[in-house]
């Protein structure tokens, strides 16, 4: 499973739902309130390069992946990557 950062603000619908949806994947997470420290803002606008939350980011990856917004579809994407085609299916 990936490590995985999650930047997110309280009154954010979007990140509250992002919570959920991890939660219910069983996905774990470490989430950071960018309202409880500037260093916290700072991480995610200079090092990961958002100015929106959620902030989702992908820390075990080549190079950090950084998902802005709530897309259930694209985050499904990250965590069920297609199997390669050196895989073999299922009999």
């Amino acid at each position: 499973m990936p490590r995985i950062l999650l930047f997110t603000q309280p009154g954010c619908l979007s990140c509250e739902l992002m919570r959920i949806y991890l939660e219910a994947r069983g996905v774990p997470f470490e989430e950071r309130d960018i309202n409880s420290s500037v260093e916290i803002r700072k991480s995610m606008t200079e090092t990961y390069g958002s100015t929106e939350t959620p902030t989702l980011v992908f820390l075990d990856r080549e190079a950090h992946e950084v998902v802005t917004g709530f897309d259930p579809e694209l985050l499904d994407q990250f965590l069920d990557p297609a199997p390669s085609s050196d895989s073999v299916p299922e009999i």
